[in-house]
């Protein structure tokens, strides 16, 4: 059996193609037939990869192709979501390296890249999107050697064969100049080059958790690999952890293995196979499920740790309950603990007041899509400022650091050096990358760049594209400097004016519009100056018995500056919070009352 089967990943960098890719691959072995309507980027299942057309989730699938199984895991491009490559390459015997043909091997190819080829994968390379009119494949390919050397590949990984394709249009070439075709180059590749499982077929059962979900019927559900042996619905198992102690012992009440898109139940399950298993309770990502007479863990890949976290607060504005239904610190403290149960990146730590909890996890993308799920759920939150996790070593304090890689056009390389330079970053490479662009690497502290993305788009007028990876722990840098400009409170509580808002444009930067509700402490706009400024827009024109000759002024009013939830998060204080509720996204100040807020302004002052 394991010899007519082969288990792949594919990784690539977020944008390059992957999903596309696998939805040609089905259409192209016959798993959809070809009068079957199926959406776009079928792989993506989740509502928000839809919308971001971004990966988030891993997802294993499975194709039959000349009598051959190849199973395949789509896996998540984005660094934030890191965590979910790391453990599904334990699942596989070879990996497809997508690049695009003109970016090249960017940050993340970089980090899930160095993660197969110290698990000894052999690579295959497939340069896509090869029809790109400013495609560089030949330099691409360079830019890929260099990559696996600096990785410190084997002389049989530095030797990987290469396929040139375009995965919207379905082909594959040896030949860089195709421009038509189908897939059977891959294929065959696949078959050729990825090796058949070399595990043990009359071993004892055992088997990795790599990914966990849950069920309403099933309950927990673990997918993984069998690493050994054979397992049949109802047999006896146990779940042991990475130090051999036994965690929980039950039967395998379900067994599921994967068939295109679908889930589907089957019998048995031998060596090699990726399945789905149900019928524990306690078992999680990284455990060992295996028959009783296995003591021996099977060894997992450890996972970066959280390196950034928000406080998650039951909302107390005076809007509270008013669109939501999940309001309360058990319903928001529920949630959050079924999120840690199968997403292993997060930690969450309860507050001693019981009412707002610590989210700590990978980056300011990870922690946006808990918050925008759990706010299309029914959850009203508090969101504050995101804060990076110190640490210590030698008795001095450390904190993290990224690899930002920039590719801007020449004409704003000096205005983004000069922003980075500002928030400590240190400019580590400076190259051409095309006509009329630049590449910047830096080395900068997680610290100073929160908020800064929404900057950068402004400065290179929506023309630059960033991209960041965790690097390191190192030395604290220092105070960085935050938002340049205060705020504009509402002083009352209301519907917002069109005469009141006109005469506030000119104070700054609007975000509310008239008839729009607000209340005293929320923050309706950006102040031009340093300074927050408590403001009136309730005030309506007073009316008297006196008429003009002429009629008043029409009121034209700038539309006002709507942020997403990541832009919004971004952009607070440390002294401000996000409200978010399934209609909307509000700014406020942490502490509503004025009078409380100075107070506490005094008392942080002094210490």
């Amino acid at each position: 059996m394991s010899a007519d089967l082969r288990n792949i990943a594919i990784i690539a960098h977020v944008d390059h193609g992957k999903t596309t890719l696998v939805d040609q691959l089905f259409r192209q072995s016959g798993t959809f037939r070809d009068n079957q309507r199926v959406e776009e980027r079928a792989m993506d299942s989740n509502d928000l990869e839809k919308e971001r057309g971004i990966t988030i989730l891993a997802k294993p699938t499975s194709i039959e192709w000349g009598g051959l199984r190849i199973n395949i895991v789509d896996t998540p491009g984005h660094a934030d979501f890191g965590a979910e490559v790391e453990r599904i390459l334990s699942m596989v015997d070879g990996v497809v390296l997508l690049v695009d043909s003109a970016e090249g091997a960017m940050p993340q190819t970089k980090f899930v890249t160095g993660k197969a080829l110290a698990l000894g994968l052999k690579p295959i390379v497939v340069v896509n999107k090869i029809d790109r009119p400013d495609g560089r494949h030949s330099e691409v390919l360079d830019e890929i050697f260099d990559l696996f050397v600096s990785l410190d590949a084997t002389d049989e990984q530095l030797d990987f064969p290469t396929l040139y394709a375009s995965g919207r249009n379905g082909y594959a070439s040896t030949d860089p100049d195709a421009r038509e075709g189908d897939l059977t180059a891959m294929f065959e590749l696949i078959r050729d080059h990825v090796p058949a499982p070399g595990l043990d077929p009359d071993g004892p059962f055992s088997f990795l958790a790599t990914l966990l979900d849950r069920d309403n019927f099933m309950g927990r559900v673990l997918t993984g690999r069998v690493q050994s042996g054979t397992i049949r619905t109802n047999d006896p198992i146990r779940a042991i952890d990475s130090t051999g102690k036994v965690i929980e012992v039950g039967r395998a009440s379900k067994l599921l293995s994967f068939q295109g898109l679908e889930r589907v139940t089957v019998d048995v399950a031998r060596a090699g196979d990726i399945i789905a298993l149900a019928g524990l309770e306690k078992a999680t990502v990284a455990n060992t499920i295996a028959d009783p007479s296995v003591t021996e863990p099977i060894a997992a890949q450890p996972i970066d740790p959280p390196t950034l976290a928000m406080r998650f607060a039951v909302n107390d504005s005076p809007f509270a309950g008013r669109e939501g239904t999940k309001v309360t610190s058990r319903m928001i403290r529920d949630r959050l603990m079924r999120e840690a149960e199968t997403n292993v990146a997060i930690r969450v730590t309860e507050s001693a007041d019981k009412d707002s909890f610590e989210v700590a996890g990978r980056g300011e993308l990870q922690l946006g899509v808990v918050i925008e799920t759990m706010r299309r759920e029914g959850f009203e939150l508090g969101i504050s400022r995101p804060r990076v996790i110190f640490g210590e070593e030698g008795g001095k304090r450390t904190e993290p650091y990224e690899v930002v890689v920039i590719d801007v056009d020449d004409e704003f390389s000096g205005t983004v050096v000069e922003k980075m330079q500002r928030r400590k970053a240190e400019l580590t490479e400076m190259r051409p990358s095309g006509i009329g662009k630049t590449r910047l690497a830096f080395s900068a502290p997680s610290r100073g760049l929160i908020g800064y993305h929404g900057e950068f788009l402004s400065d290179t007028r929506g023309t630059g594209i960033m991209n960041r990876l965790f690097e390191k722990y190192d030395s604290y840098k220092g105070p960085i400097e935050g938002r340049q400009n205060g705020v504009l409170i509402s002083n009352g509580t209301g519907e917002a004016v069109g005469y009141a808002l006109n005469s506030l444009e000119e104070r700054g930067i609007l975000f509310v519009s008239p008839q729009e509700k607000v209340y005293e402490g929320m923050v309706i706009g950006e102040n031009a100056k340093p300074d927050d400024l408590e403001v009136n827009p309730l005030k309506s024109k007073q009316l008297t018995n006196f008429r003009s000759t002429g009629k008043d002024d029409a009121i034209r009013l700038t539309p006002p500056k709507r942020m997403t939830l990541e832009q919004a998060i971004a952009y607070i204080d440390d002294d401000e919070m996000v409200e978010v509720t399934p209609q909307s996204i509000r700014l406020r100040k942490a502490i509503l009352d004025p009078n409380e807020r100075k107070k506490a302004r005094r008392r942080s002052d002094a210490a």
